[in-house]
């Protein structure tokens, strides 16, 4: 399965025509906006449309609200929210939070009670994907002074998935890393296939 997946447009209709080129081009199966489709909700025409001629998974995140990424949903039948909730794709499992960690535990503990619930209706299955917009605590994204979620990373040690996508932090968009058994592919501005 190919999929491609990419966040923090925050609006950039430049940056949307380049992910559907790439969409197209490399013929994707699966697409995954991890939040910040807006820039504080503003909604512009042709913002998520051209991004699901292919299925396509959505968080919310801290520039839009869960309400905005319903109206998407019912807009676009190829979209799906996966906040709080998980789907499956043949025998890979999908499942995220979009809820944004700033740090404090209240915010850490939430984020990993979401994706606790969202992980159980796909435990069971050959190959999982986490989808969060924030990066985990322990991410080399710390190196530049900006923090990562301790529920994430929570997450990651008890349901191992095979990926995590995340972003939020610009300065690291592009960047991979591997923490414990998970690639983590930190994808803000910076649209990235992979194969699972």
């Amino acid at each position: 399965m190919k999929v491609l997946a990419v966040s923090d447009i925050h609006g950039d209709l430049g940056l949307v025509k380049r992910v559907e080129k790439m969409i197209e081009k490399e013929n994707v199966d699966l697409v995954i906006l991890a939040g910040d489709q807006t820039w504080f909700e503003q909604v512009k025409k042709g913002l998520v449309g051209p991004l699901t001629k292919k299925p396509a998974l959505i968080i919310p995140s801290n520039h839009e609200t869960e309400e905005t990424v319903r109206i998407w949903e019912e807009m676009y039948p190829n979209l799906k929210s996966i906040h709080k909730k998980n789907f499956a794709f043949g025998d890979v499992g999908f499942f995220g939070s979009g809820t944004v960690d700033w740090g404090f535990e209240e915010n850490s503990q939430k984020v990993f009670n979401e994706l606790k619930s969202a992980h159980e209706g796909i435990k069971k299955l050959r190959k999982k994907v986490m989808i969060t917009h924030c990066p985990p605590e322990g991410s080399a994204i710390e190196l530049m002074g900006f923090p990562g979620s301790y529920g994430i990373a929570k997450a990651i040690e008890k349901f191992s998935p095979n990926f995590l996508i995340c972003g939020h932090i610009h300065e690291g968009g592009g960047l991979i890393e591997r923490i414990k058994n998970t690639q983590v592919i930190n994808v803000a501005r910076s649209p990235t296939i992979f194969e699972i």
